[in-house]
């Protein structure tokens, strides 16, 4: 293993800088130097962006920065003794031993196992003292490569006092509980656990070390499963099923958090799993050992269990929850919307109203009178009209799932087509959807027998949030939701009378590019899909607002694109640049999060010009009466929209209009205030 750490990866007891973005930049220049990596600047803006969401200091004098890099073309460890320590976030002071883990951004699983075996080693004494009695760069390849291959360390003289690790936190009191403390019924605990952190490389193993080894030392019975990048061994079912508690040590998402369902749980962010693996073990035997302990209820929306989820408002709640079901119901949209338009391609207008007929009476070897094509053209679009039906039911079954996790995906889906049914559309699968989510997310914390909690998920949690929420959009709202999605339908039926439809393609644009992605952008696209089924050659609005849509959503990424990589390029840094490069591709097949990067690094510029072009690009094809069968694809599609010139112009005049005025404000408006803001930073990369 010695090409993953070199002597010249190595340096001893230096000063990088008096701070940890100084540190990190270093590092990363030396991976660069090496000839690891081909951007220290990208390889230090990776690390940094994982160092954010949580630092790597850790208790003993330790960091770890680390990341997955596009600039990493080697995976590497370049390892600093630093002198003086710097701070990197550990409660008991600076870190003297500094690692930095750059892998490949695809790296392959026995790298990820080589780099995860370096983290869990810092977590023994023997290995951390080697380091710090190393005399030369030598020294500390031959300790890393020992421990990467399971060999014994070589044997290093003590540590001289200036290089030792600072002292230990002061016990808390739950150190000093005692074994009998730790028991269920009589007997030892037994918990399970997992641990992930957003890479899977570091922190995950070294928490689930630090609990295995905690564990052991307080006659515990822990199993644990580490969810790392390199993929992870599931921990028994048999096992979950008989254990007290579980802990969650987590960053992202835990992979199949309902095989935990209805046991106990305690929750926390994947550090603390390393630095206070004691507490965390006694507050997991006290849940077990109490009847109103929060449980693992497998709702997606709690599934993240950083610390600072807590902390998330109702408004960011709902969004997250709505967001997820329209990102699952847009496959069926896709597809089944590809398919009604290649149904039109091949059999004309007439094919949505003959394809049942055509499809039972014939076959491929008794043609219709139509011949091939309208045969095939029938049968794509009975397809698509298939998929197309599953939209408000997707909608709202998948929105209950984010609240509910499998417990609500039923009734859900209940709501979703019970909505159909009233004639209430996708704002009536969104009240559906909702209802069930929460009715069902309340049944699952109830803390019922044992006996029953087989049942809960599977039989008594579905039969009553359907009846819950499918009653209440029969009784009361589906009605009062069906009038109001009339009325809109006749409202803009009378625009497109009077020739003010072109407002409403303002309007739409607006929304498209007002926030790439987000709930108003997504409002606007559902509206759109959700009206495709009332088109047809005698009613063709619903085609105009899809084209509208779809073309105004593909302005941000182009604009960005354009303005990034051609017009100016001096405006935008190299990591912008670079996304410019995959923003034309993003943009091509609508997808208007292609230019979430350059609003996230200046919305207060970049969304105002999105806006402008959206709004030019969805006008100009309410005017030019373009319209589209197909719901998503962009380019691709261009055999389902007509006429393609008056799309294309459309969708240029946009893009231009976003990209000359995004470069007119970054040029002109409020640069010394973004350059003031900038200093700092540029400040650290210099000093680095």
């Amino acid at each position: 293993m010695s090409n993953t750490i070199t002597p010249e990866l190595v340096s001893l007891d230096v000063g990088l800088g008096s701070d940890k973005q100084s540190v990190i930049k270093s590092l990363a220049e030396r991976v660069v130097a090496q000839g690891r990596a081909t951007d220290a600047d990208k390889l230090f803006r990776d690390a940094w962006a994982r160092e954010e969401k949580d630092e790597t200091g850790l208790p003993g004098g330790i960091a770890i920065p680390h990341a997955k890099s596009a600039a990493v073309t080697t995976a590497s460890l370049v390892f600093a003794r630093l002198k003086p320590g710097v701070d990197f976030g550990a409660f008991d002071g600076p870190a003297d031993l500094v690692f930095l883990i750059a892998a490949p951004e695809h790296a392959a699983e026995e790298h990820l196992a080589v780099l995860s075996k370096l983290a869990r080693s810092l977590m023994r004494d023997e290995f951390t003292a080697g380091l710090r009695a190393a005399e030369t760069p030598a020294d500390v390849v031959a300790i890393v490569d020992a421990a990467l291959s399971d060999e014994p360390a070589p044997a290093a003289a003590a540590a001289p006092p200036a290089a030792a690790a600072p002292a230990a936190a002061a016990p808390s009191a739950a150190t000093t509980a005692t074994a009998q403390d730790l028991t269920v019924d009589g007997r030892p605990a037994r918990i399970v656990a997992v641990t992930a952190c957003a890479t899977g490389i570091a922190h995950t193993f070294m928490a689930a070390d630090a609990l295995t080894a905690q564990g052991k030392k307080l006659g515990v019975d822990l199993t644990v499963e580490p969810q790392g990048s390199s993929g992870y061994k599931a921990i028994p079912q048999s096992v979950i099923d008989g254990a007290d508690a579980v802990i969650f040590a987590t960053d992202v998402d835990v992979r199949e958090q309902q095989r935990f369902s209805g046991k106990p749980v305690v929750r926390s962010n994947v550090k603390r799993g390393i630095e206070q693996p004691n507490e965390m073990i006694h507050e997991a035997v006290a849940a077990a050992n109490d009847p109103h302990a929060t449980r693992v209820t497998g709702a997606a929306a709690a599934a993240s269990t950083a610390a600072s989820d807590a902390n998330v408002g109702w408004g960011a709640k709902i969004q997250r929850i709505l967001l997820t079901g329209v990102s699952y119901m847009i496959p069926f949209v896709a597809g089944g919307g590809l398919l009604i338009a290649l149904g039109f391609l091949l059999g004309g207008y007439n094919v949505s109203a003959d394809a049942s007929k055509v499809i039972v009476d014939n076959a491929l070897w008794d043609l219709p009178a139509g011949g091939l094509g309208q045969y095939l053209g029938s049968v794509a679009f009975m397809i698509g009209a298939t998929s197309m039906n599953f939209l408000v039911p997707a909608l709202a079954g998948y929105i209950a799932f984010a609240i509910a996790d499998r417990p609500g995906i039923a009734p859900g889906f209940v709501a979703g087509a019970v909505a159909v049914l009233m004639s209430s559309g996708f704002i009536g699968g969104i009240a559906g959807g909702l209802m069930a989510g929460f009715v069902a997310l309340w049944f699952t914390r109830l803390n019922v027998p044992r006996w029953l909690r087989g049942l809960m998920p599977v039989v008594i949690i579905p039969l009553i949030a359907s009846i819950v929420a499918s009653g209440i959009l029969i009784l009361f709202l589906g009605r009062p939701i069906a009038t109001l999605m009339g009325w809109l339908n006749t409202w803009l039926n009378g625009l497109a009378a009077t020739g003010a439809i072109v407002v409403v393609g303002v309007i739409l644009g607006l929304m498209m590019c007002f926030d790439l992605g987000g709930p108003i952008n997504k409002v606007a696209y559902a509206f759109a899909v959700a009206g495709l089924a009332a088109g047809s050659e005698t009613n063709q609005t619903p085609y105009l607002i899809m084209s509208a849509v779809m073309c105004a959503g593909m302005v941000p990424p182009l604009a960005m694109a354009l303005a990034s990589t051609v017009l100016a390029r001096d405006l935008f840094p190299p990591v912008e640049r670079e996304n410019g490069k995959a923003a034309w591709l993003l943009g091509a097949a609508f997808i208007s999060e292609g230019a979430i990067p350059f609003a996230a690094a200046d919305p207060l510029r970049v969304i105002p010009a999105c806006m402008a072009g959206g709004a030019v690009t969805g006008g100009l094809s309410m005017a030019f009466g373009v319209t589209s069968l197909a719901p998503h694809g962009g380019i691709f599609v261009l055999f389902a929209i007509n006429p393609i010139w008056g799309f294309l112009v459309a969708l240029a005049a946009g893009t231009v209009v976003t990209a000359l005025l995004v470069i007119a404000l970054k040029r002109w408006v409020g640069r010394k205030e973004l350059e003031a803001a900038e200093a700092p930073f540029e400040a650290v990369a210099v000093t680095a």
